[in-house]
């Protein structure tokens, strides 16, 4: 079993940059598989990125493709969400996520999940 907690969201400008840290518990952190979720007000929770187990391999979400981020540190037990030129489109909740599987996108496909920071992009 793992526990996720998410931090370094905020209230940024368009154009701005935020990196997100989801700090994972547990000693079997390299056997997991992250991703990163959002969920804006009045909208379905939605995929942005993956990283795999090993980090070699990432997955993004084609609207933010390009602008984020993903990667992992398992000396620290750590995963990051890096957004560059962020959009007030890019208003969400940000979840962290992880299964003990290969990455995915489908969000019923992951069995941890962290409690949400809040980012918020004025324009």
């Amino acid at each position: 079993q793992v526990q996720l907690v998410e931090s370094g969201g905020g209230l940024v400008q368009a154009g701005d940059s935020l990196r997100l840290s989801c700090a994972a518990s547990g000693r079997t952190f390299s056997t997991y598989a992250f991703g990163w979720f959002r969920q804006a007000p009045g909208k379905e929770r939605e995929f942005v990125a993956a990283v795999s187990r090993s980090g070699v391999t990432q997955y993004y979400a084609d609207s933010v493709e390009g602008r984020f981020t993903t990667s992992r540190d398992d000396a620290k037990n750590t995963v990051y969400l890096q957004m560059n030129s962020l959009k007030p489109d890019d208003t969400a909740v940000y979840y962290c996520a992880a299964r003990i599987a290969r990455y995915s996108s489908l969000s019923v496909q992951y069995e941890y999940w962290g409690q949400g920071t809040q980012v918020t992009v004025s324009s």
